[in-house]
């Protein structure tokens, strides 16, 4: 017997605009940076020419979870399909958006060394710079993104102290001292060199991959990352100096 199909009514209230943003890091010239697109010029769009971190609308014909669309997001901005992805929080208000009552779902990304020109198909289309990450915290950002960055960096920089999330800016394979050099631009300070090189061989997230040449012409220990479906969590934080 064919069931009859109950008709749900809809919703008696208004509903709010639904946005996924992406907080897309990487390291470049020495520097930890975050990909930042200009709004358009159009005066009729919230906060025409101001720079803002690259999302947008939910689109639930393409986007079956809030995460396929951060996915997208990355994609379109960058070209890249594969990065470190991790959810980082919510944020809506009925002020945050001049056109209504507005929420963003926030996800960061780690990306390696972006080549000179971004291959995704939005970035084609609106100016986009790669932007170190103190001075993009200075600039006026459209929406609530200043805020959204800062909860960014505090996120990534408390886990770079416990997991081995900085392998994931690195192209592979790598050396130990490349690495460290990473995890010391991310956190704005030096490392000890023995301490670290322990600390990573020990923690078993990395498989050799052969000799390569090192500082000075010395020949080093190239290394991947076994599994890169996610970061390694190691047993305590590093210490001041470690």
């Amino acid at each position: 017997m064919k069931k009859t199909r109950i008709a749900t009514p809809e919703p008696d209230f208004e509903r709010p605009l639904v946005m996924v943003d992406v907080v897309i890091f990487t390291v470049e010239d020495e520097a930890l940076k975050v990909l930042l697109v200009r709004r358009p010029a159009d005066p009729e769009d919230p906060f025409p020419g101001r720079w803002a971190l690259p999302g947008g609308f939910v689109d639930t014909k393409q986007d079956s979870s809030l995460r396929d669309c951060a996915v997208r997001k990355l994609k379109d901005k960058t070209g890249v399909s594969t990065p470190y992805l991790e959810q980082l929080g919510s944020w809506g208000d009925a002020t945050r958006d001049p056109r209504g009552w507005s929420a963003t779902h926030v996800y960061f990304a780690l990306i390696q060394t972006p080549k000179s020109s971004l291959q995704g198909s939005t970035a084609q289309q609106l100016e986009s710079q790669w932007v170190p990450v103190d001075e993009a915290l200075r600039k006026r950002l459209a929406f609530d993104h200043t805020h959204i960055l800062s909860a960014a960096v505090a996120r990534l920089r408390g886990k770079v102290e416990y997991t081995s999330l900085p392998a994931f800016l690195l192209v592979e394979p790598f050396t130990l001292p490349q690495l460290q050099r990473t995890y010391e631009v991310v956190l704005g300070r030096a490392m000890d060199k023995s301490a670290f090189r322990k600390r990573m061989l020990d923690a078993n997230f990395l498989e050799e991959a052969g000799a390569t040449d090192g500082v000075n012409g010395r020949v080093a220990m190239a290394y991947r990352i076994k599994d890169r479906g996610q970061a390694t969590t190691f047993p305590r934080m590093f210490k001041s100096g470690e």
